[in-house]
């Protein structure tokens, strides 16, 4: 039996679903896109989140749930038009319902009145809504009309839609109503339904107590009870239905439209019949609402009309089942599925030491092991994978707070949000992002003014795109602003004594110094920037997790940003290398072609360790021995191996090492924990022979090629120093 804790943490995980379909379907709304289907989205996450907050007490979050549901249903029932400035406000709502989830989440104290100017504009809405109500109602109660002396009186057409109501309007439901057993799990409330009943007329129930257990028995997150009852309403039947919507597969339910005995009908109107709700096969909210939305008026399928009809048998749809899984314990399956492909690297490296007769039907095996290991491990890493839109969605909220304090018009636009990758990237993205679009907002979009003095529209872009290409995640995030202003950076650096004085830098050279430490061209500090803690931040976070950043400036054109991350942090193919008698592993989605060029392919030029001429381009070397302070011959053999890579800027250059010892999956270990952090070393692994061997850190052996030879003997001896340390 779940605990009470276990549930809220339920609640919590599906109101960020939830609260991630309010934003992107006010986003569609604000967009003009699909608006009827965003605004009931929108409507029926905010309810859900309502419903699911009564249940735990959270009272703040289910008032002010309750004003932002309201106004949501008006522009649902078109008596309140989604323009842009209802649309504003609806998004500032979404804003603060977030903040409430939050802090009801963490326990943290909301203070009296937290919200309140959204609340008053939320509340401004509703009586613009009843404004408008009374206008429509009064035109509809104008007076009779004459015709060849017979008096008619309008009568609304929501009045035929069951039973005929009686002269005073009034209409009598019977409702039957029992909980299945899993409706309290997803967050629903019996009680507040009785209350939504209530709000409608004069109700009457009655208790339906025969399956309650006695006390030893009962499960406090399980419904027993169930009722029986009449409403006496105005109400249309569609109004009476929406208060089921949201439980509807989660109940036994009956809705019967009564004749009232005092009522003069001319003609006979047949009675609506018992309504019973089909279920729906997913297991979350989210999902049940939609079955619900797709239904007949107010989400109910009327199955006694198909008993009527044996022939009409709706089909059954096959829908995904889900289930929430701890991550700790996926964590353990992946740190399993680790320890599973060392042993089998060691079992394969066995079987080849074996003598050849022995081991070819062992080898047959292995191949099967390896095939299987990957496909587990495949398997694995997916259940571990998440979308970026987790990270993207908490994005728009920030342009919108930036925009409005800068007095800046800007527009996100987003594409590749279901682009999937391992969620330990995803818990490093949020930061770095974060930064990106707050320099884009403060120093690359101009103020409106600005704008269209230099031809463009007032309402400035950022477009935040992730795709797959490459064995890589690719983060592009791009702007139409003014781009870098190379003179006062560079004017900038060097007055910090970041560049000397008579440098000679290109535009691109420039413009990466604002990736500096401390460095910043703001002209005073603020609130947003100018503290000189920013791109530096970022360039340091996206190499932690073995990512490179590069960027392209057009000045009055606008700047894009390219994050270019690995797709896990768990385990990777590599290609096992060799320098001098120790041995590394290269991520393969940092290779781009290995090659063994002939000794006149290689020319010397002073301030290198040679170029490579390949295919018409001059490739700068770096050779491998040097760097890590190896005994290495591959410079003067003529048989040595070069790899071809990139660094962080899109530039590529050579490793020279010894020996291509062949590709194979690794699993990253982390040295940082037991011995720190070593330049030039990402993580270790361990190999089918049972030896650590380091994964290099191409990104960082670019920058120890480029520096002194002292730092790179310095880099030499720590990794060293960590084999030994390891071992």
């Amino acid at each position: 039996m779940a605990s009470l804790e276990q549930l809220k943490l339920t609640f919590f995980d599906e109101c960020s679903e939830l609260l991630q379909q309010t934003e992107t379907g006010l986003t569609d709304i604000k967009n003009g896109q699909d608006t009827d289907e965003a605004v009931n989205a929108v409507f029926r996450a905010v309810h859900s989140v309502k419903g699911g907050a009564g249940i735990f007490g959270f009272e703040a979050l289910v008032e002010f749930a309750h004003v932002f549901e309201t106004v949501l249903d008006a522009v649902r029932r078109g008596s309140l038009t989604a323009s842009p400035d209802v649309v504003d406000v609806l998004l500032a709502a979404s804003d603060v319902l977030s903040d409430l989830v939050q802090m009801s989440r963490s326990g943290e104290a909301i203070v009296p009145g937290f919200g309140s100017e959204c609340r008053t504009a939320l509340e401004h809405l509703m009586a613009r809504d009843k404004t408008g109500d009374a206008a429509s109602q009064a035109g509809e109660s104008a007076a009779p009309a004459d015709f060849d002396g017979i008096e008619f009186t309008p009568v609304r057409a929501d009045q035929f839609d069951g039973a005929a109501a009686n002269a005073d309007g009034i209409r009598t439901f019977q409702i039957t109503f029992r909980p299945k057993p899993e409706l309290l799990k997803k967050a629903n409330e019996p009680l507040y339904i009785v209350r939504e009943l209530r709000k409608l007329g004069e109700l009457d129930l009655v208790a339906a107590t025969d399956e309650l257990p006695g006390l030893a028995e009962l499960e406090f997150d399980r419904p027993y009870i169930g009722w029986t009852g009449t409403l006496r309403t105005t109400a249309a039947r569609e109004q009476v239905d929406e208060v089921f919507e949201f439980v509807v597969g989660d109940c036994e339910l009956g809705i019967e439209e009564l004749a009232d005995a005092n009522s003069a009908t001319l003609v006979e109107v047949p009675q609506s019949p018992p309504l019973a709700m089909e279920e729906p096969s997913a297991v979350t909210p989210a999902a049940a609402e939609k079955t619900a939305g797709s239904s007949a008026p107010g989400g109910a399928v009327n199955t006694a009309l198909s008993a009527a009809n044996p022939g009409h048998v709706p089909a059954a749809k096959p829908a995904a089942t889900t289930t929430r899984i701890e991550l700790e314990k996926i964590d353990r399956v992946v740190n399993m599925v680790g320890e599973l492909v060392i042993s089998q690297a060691m079992l394969g490296q066995i079987v080849n030491d074996l003598p050849e007769g022995t081991s070819n039907r062992l080898a047959q095996i292995v191949e099967e092991v390896v095939h299987h290991t990957r496909e587990l491990k495949d398997s694995v890493m997916s259940m571990r994978a998440q979308p970026v839109g987790s990270v993207f969605q908490r994005m728009p909220r920030l342009v919108r707070e930036l925009a409005t304090k800068t007095c800046k018009k800007v527009r996100l636009e987003m594409s590749g949000e279901t682009t999937e990758v391992d969620r330990s990237i995803i818990e490093r993205l949020g930061d770095p992002l974060t930064h990106i679009i707050r320099n884009a907002v403060d120093h690359g979009i101009e103020a409106p003014a600005d704008r269209l003095t230099a031809g463009k529209n007032e309402e400035g872009a950022i477009r935040l795109a992730a795709e797959h290409r490459g064995g890589r995640i690719i983060i592009e995030i791009s702007d139409d602003g003014a781009g870098i202003n190379s003179d006062r950076v560079l004017k900038k650096a060097q007055e910090k004594g970041l560049v000397g004085a008579d440098a000679v830098l290109s535009d691109d050279e420039i413009n990466n110094l604002i990736m500096l430490p401390g460095f910043s061209t703001a002209e005073k500090i603020s609130d947003i920037s100018g503290r000189g803690v920013g791109m530096d931040v970022v360039r340091s976070n996206i190499q932690d997790i073995g990512g490179r950043i590069s960027l392209k400036s057009e000045r009055g054109r606008g700047m894009m940003i390219q994050l270019a991350l690995p797709l896990t942090l768990a385990v990777m193919d590599g290609m096992v290398i060799k320098v001098a008698q120790e041995t590394y592993v290269v991520a393969m989605s940092a290779i781009v072609e290995c090659l063994r060029p002939a000794r006149s392919d290689i020319n010397s030029l002073i301030g290198t360790r040679g170029m490579l001429k390949l295919r018409g381009d001059l490739v700068p070397l770096v050779s491998l021995g040097d760097l890590l302070n190896l005994n290495s011959t591959a410079d003067e053999s003529d048989d040595c191996v070069v790899i071809i890579t990139e660094a962080g800027d899109g530039k590529r250059f050579g490793l020279v090492l010894d020996e291509l010892c062949g590709h194979q999956q690794v699993v990253i270990k982390s040295i940082e924990e037991s011995y720190g952090s070593v330049p030039g070393i990402a993580a270790a692994t361990i190999l089918g022979n049972g030896r650590v061997a380091f994964i290099l850190d191409v990104e960082k052996l670019s920058d120890l090629a480029a520096s002194a030879s002292p730092n790179v003997a310095i880099a030499a001896k720590k990794a060293s120093a960590a084999k030994v340390a390891i071992n």
